[in-house]
């Protein structure tokens, strides 16, 4: 019976939690950021983060570098509220990451994916998606939305215990995003996947990010970083080295880079070398061909082979689910509405059952009241009649006893 009270509670916590976000531009703030793991006996047995700060606003695409063992994973643990805190300032949102309230906003991609073995994807999206209060149907949609864009449409219906490494890692990501995050958090996310996977998730953080979300991506592949995120911190030891955007990191200021269209007349090659000398006194280091990146190429192949209609056994990807693209117009739009409605009008017939057995049970006390009084009264007549019957049987007894005195005198 509280079940459509729960719903109306969780969607004024999000129409809640939604505001605060629109106000307070920071996501994520870290000041001091410390945890110290020890033994039985309380000695430090390792300093995982050691007095790390940094902030992510809401809308950037944040970075955490670093090799094995550097600290992003218990960082990401602390933000996830799965760790505490040994010391130092922590918010998510604005509130401690211990508060419940705030995990509905977050979509969690672990490095090592623990999912139910003998669950199928469908089932795995479903049970995640009920984990999050979202209604059946948004459910099943996006479901099979989230399946045609992570390639796994055609294995729906498969145990996930039976999955691959790249697999396991594509129905991974499909249910961090089931819910639709504000805040994604994505651990070693291209680990196991094929470039084509991998592409594809740099095209989805990409496009997360223009509508406004908010992800932190943790990764010892610099490729990945380098090709998406707006800042970065590179972790090493449990503590932060360098922290800034790409172009502030990575610029080369002994070079200078000049792009244009190939020159096939040496002759212009040494009238600019000859300018150089004279005007900047240096010369042209190398001249060669530029060539585009390996990953560029694999892919052009690729979509060569498929324009092609070549069969191939393997994942074929989709494009972006349309909800993770706000594209949820017509029949999505009136099936929220739909649902909704049902959830007031539910709420409603509740509150009516309450208040009609509210009335029921003031009803019952009324004629229990009522029968009490009606027996009380009864009884007060019987007493009165019987009270009377007894002196009516007196006065003709005492009527009878004078007319048989009369009678023995006589």
């Amino acid at each position: 019976m509280v079940e459509p009270f729960k719903a109306d509670n969780r969607k004024r916590e999000q129409i809640r939690m939604s505001q605060r976000t629109n106000t307070n531009e920071l996501v994520i703030d870290a000041v001091g950021l410390t945890k110290i793991f020890k033994d039985f006996w309380m000695r430090t047995k390792a300093t995982a983060v050691d007095g790390i700060t940094f902030n992510i606003q809401k809308g950037e695409l944040f970075g955490l570098l670093g090799p094995n063992g550097s600290g992003k994973s218990t960082t990401i643990k602390l933000i996830l509220g799965l760790l505490n805190t040994t010391r130092g300032r922590l918010t998510v949102f604005g509130r401690e990451p211990h508060d419940v309230a705030v995990k509905r906003f977050i979509g969690f991609l672990p490095e090592e994916s623990y999912l139910y073995p003998y669950l199928n994807s469908t089932e795995t999206l479903d049970y995640y998606g009920r984990l999050y209060g979202i209604g059946r149907k948004i459910r099943k949609r996006r479901s099979e939305e989230l399946l045609e864009m992570v390639g796994l449409s055609q294995v729906a219906h498969r145990q996930v215990g039976e999955f691959s490494k790249g697999m396991m890692r594509r129905i991974g990501l499909a249910q961090a995003l089931i819910n639709d995050p504000e805040l994604l958090i994505l651990d070693e996310p291209t680990s196991g996947l094929d470039p084509i996977g991998t592409r594809q998730v740099k095209d989805l953080l990409i496009e997360l990010k223009s509508r406004g979300k908010t992800i932190l991506l943790s990764s010892h592949l610099l490729s990945d970083v380098e090709d998406v995120c707006d800042r970065m911190a590179i972790l090493y030891g449990g503590k932060i080295h360098a922290e800034g955007t790409a172009d502030e990191l990575l610029v080369d200021s002994d070079h200078t880079l000049i792009r244009m269209p190939r020159i096939r007349n040496d002759g212009t090659i040494s009238q600019i070398e000859a300018i150089l000398a004279q005007n900047e006194g240096t010369s042209i280091e190398s001249v060669k061909q530029p060539r585009q990146n390996l990953e560029s190429f694999f892919i052009n192949i690729v979509e060569s082979a498929r324009e092609q209609r070549i069969a191939t056994s393997g994942a074929h990807t989709g494009d972006t689910a349309p909800f993770l693209k706000g594209d949820e117009e017509g029949e999505v739009l009136i099936d929220k509405l739909i649902d909704n409605d049902l959830q007031v009008q539910n709420a409603q017939e509740v509150q009516k059952k309450i208040q009609s057995t509210e009335t029921e049970d003031v009803q019952v006390l009324d004629d229990l009241v009522n029968s009490e009084e009606t027996t009380a009264r009864a009884t007060e007549a019987s007493t009165e009649q019987i009270v009377s019957t007894d002196a009516d049987s007196a006065i003709i007894d005492s009527l009878l006893s004078d007319n048989d005195g009369k009678d023995s005198q006589e």
